[in-house]
């Protein structure tokens, strides 16, 4: 039997009926506060899985994404696997899906349905467009919405050369924004009582995640910034060996990167008398900046620019597994996989003093947690060893 920590989410049942990133991860995120989530996979599994990988027997988002959770492989096209996650409904307090927004009720999975077997179920429902307008029905992943919504043309600095941000950031974001709308659905049925239907998708926050750039006045033309423009000194600089990213959004920081690179002129130079003009004349002041750059290496000037300057030495994500900060803050766990065997892993994003949660455990194995889930509402051995031999039940 899985072992549960006290987090501040101790006691609740998660219902993951998620695929892919967006929708598993936010009840990973969950499972992290210490609910009991229960991931819910079709006889094919999570596609996810299936994912290509250089990990042997597993994929690596996957294992990735769904760490801390149980795992029940059930067919809801049989009536008898509806049965079972019907029954499983009457005693969770979340269900998360991420089918299109007519797939619910074909399955017969429907808030409206599900919530006359459970009035205290929150239903989280994630979509890739919305449950409304001519793109409901359409399949949405990450990349697909940060061209439809303008983050590849900000991205790659216009129009005329988009450029995607890898690593699935929006799928993350989505997930957080999951954890959070789940997380305050719980706080309203604590005061009233009452479960409640929440929606999010992908189209909503590829506009949500650009809010400093969501913004159009009526006098503006189409044409007008809706970046920051602190461009230019600011950014990934070549230096004598490797790259560096230096951050100078205030005069502050600007003065002591011209003292300590050995350009204390530039201080009072007019070029350089706000971020607005340094912005304006970064045509002429970046090649300088990096002249000065070209003496040393990117982590010699991590060095030096200390506290002083805000900056990192470019570094690949294996440094991150050993870096000496990631290690003080205890970003990283070590954990057993049954097919993988032992990988070193995130543990938690959030750090509660009180209510720490339970330890990180591995993302589970295809149906791993079938007959332990199924006994514990209320099934028998031989019920559940005809729905594992009718194929309901994996």
């Amino acid at each position: 039997m899985t072992v549960y920590g006290t987090g501040p989410l101790d006691g609740i049942t998660v219902l993951d009926l998620c695929g892919y990133l967006a929708g598993p991860y936010g009840c990973t995120l969950l499972a992290d506060l210490g609910a009991d989530v229960i991931k819910i996979e079709p006889p094919q599994g999570d596609l996810l899985r299936q994912f290509p990988s250089s990990l042997p027997g597993e994929s690596r988002f996957f294992l990735g994404v769904n760490r801390g959770k149980r795992a029940l492989a059930l067919d809801l096209k049989d009536p008898r696997g509806l049965a079972v996650l019907h029954r499983m409904v009457e005693r969770a307090d979340v269900l998360v899906e991420n089918f299109r927004p007519s797939v619910p009720a074909r399955l017969g999975i429907d808030y409206p349905r599900l919530k006359r077997l459970n009035p205290r179920l929150l239903y989280c429902g994630l979509t890739g467009y919305g449950e409304k307008g001519p793109m409901r029905e359409k399949g949405g992943f990450d990349q697909v919405l940060q061209s439809l919504t303008g983050i590849a043309v900000f991205q790659g600095g216009g129009i005329d050369r988009p450029q995607v941000q890898l690593g699935s950031v929006l799928d993350y974001f989505t997930s957080a924004l999951l954890a959070y709308g789940v997380a305050a659905a719980l706080y309203h049925r604590e005061k009233s009582g009452k479960g409640q239907y929440s929606s999010l998708s992908l189209l909503r926050s590829a506009l949500t995640i650009q809010a400093g750039r969501f913004i159009w006045a009526e006098r503006e033309g189409r044409a007008a910034v809706r970046d920051s423009g602190v461009g230019g000194l600011t950014g990934i600089h070549p230096t004598k060996e490797g790259f560096l990213y230096i951050s100078v959004h205030s005069n502050h920081f600007f003065a002591a990167l011209s003292e300590l690179v050995g350009r204390p002129d530039l201080i009072s130079d007019p070029r350089c008398a706000t971020m607005r003009s340094r912005a304006q004349h970064s045509a002429t002041l970046v090649p300088e900046l990096r002249e000065a750059l070209a003496r040393k290496s990117a982590r010699e000037w991590e060095e030096i620019f200390g506290e002083r300057v805000p900056c990192a030495a470019v570094r690949p994500i294996e440094e991150m597994f050993d870096h000496p900060q990631v290690l003080a803050e205890d970003l990283v766990t070590t954990l057993d996989h049954p097919v993988v065997g032992r990988y070193r892993t995130m543990t938690k994003p959030v750090k509660f003093a009180e209510t720490p949660g339970p330890a990180p455990s591995p993302a589970p194995t295809f149906g791993q947690h079938s007959a332990e889930i199924l006994a514990s509402h209320g099934y028998s051995p031989a019920e559940i060893e005809a729905l594992k031999e009718s194929g309901v039940v994996r």
